[in-house]
């Protein structure tokens, strides 16, 4: 059965710093809906009720796209380990890129990452929990460490080119925010 909350408890907290890994759904008012996994240390509770994630360059940029049209966004954590639970963290939440007022400030609240596009500030204003029953164990082997070498060695050059021809647009052709260069 399902717990609703108005806010983020140190229970809750504590079980969401325990994670290795994430999911971010978003869906514009047309088009497709977005879901994806999320992991390395990209996550800060900054109160009971907001979140930031730092995410790094990828093959797309759907998030930010859909936030543009829509704020809404969901966080999904599993546990794959332990006691069963799953944990929803319900809001609306806005894209801050790089060079855009307040980066620096909020990109403070993480560990370097190479690569790093957006940090998305997220307003959280429903937390549920549910059984979990069906989430199959697993033992945490790792952080993969491709991204970090990836965008090495595209090197900063590289990385702004790719994220001119790769992440402006989504998949669906909605503008992600990213400054043109």
């Amino acid at each position: 059965m399902a717990t609703q909350y108005d806010h983020i408890t140190e229970r809750l907290q504590a079980f969401i710093e325990d994670q290795h890994m994430f999911f971010v759904a978003t869906a514009a008012p047309d088009g497709r809906v977005n879901v994806s996994p999320k992991g390395l240390d990209s996550l800060r509770i900054i109160g009971p009720n907001r979140v930031l994630w730092l995410n790094g360059t990828g093959s797309g940029n759907e998030t930010a796209a859909h936030l543009l049209r829509s704020p809404r966004i969901t966080l999904m954590f599993c546990a794959f380990e332990g006691k069963p639970l799953i944990l929803r963290l319900y809001g609306t939440a806005r894209a801050v890129h790089d060079g855009e007022p307040g980066w620096p400030e909020l990109l403070a609240s993480f560990p370097p990452m190479r690569g790093a596009r957006n940090i998305f500030d997220v307003d959280v204003d429903l937390v549920q929990t549910s059984c979990g029953f069906g989430v199959p164990l697993y033992e945490y082997d790792g952080q993969r460490t491709l991204m970090d070498s990836w965008a090495e060695n595209k090197g900063d050059e590289g990385l702004e080119r790719y994220q001119q021809e790769r992440n402006l647009l989504s998949i669906d052709g909605f503008p992600t925010g990213l400054p043109v260069q």
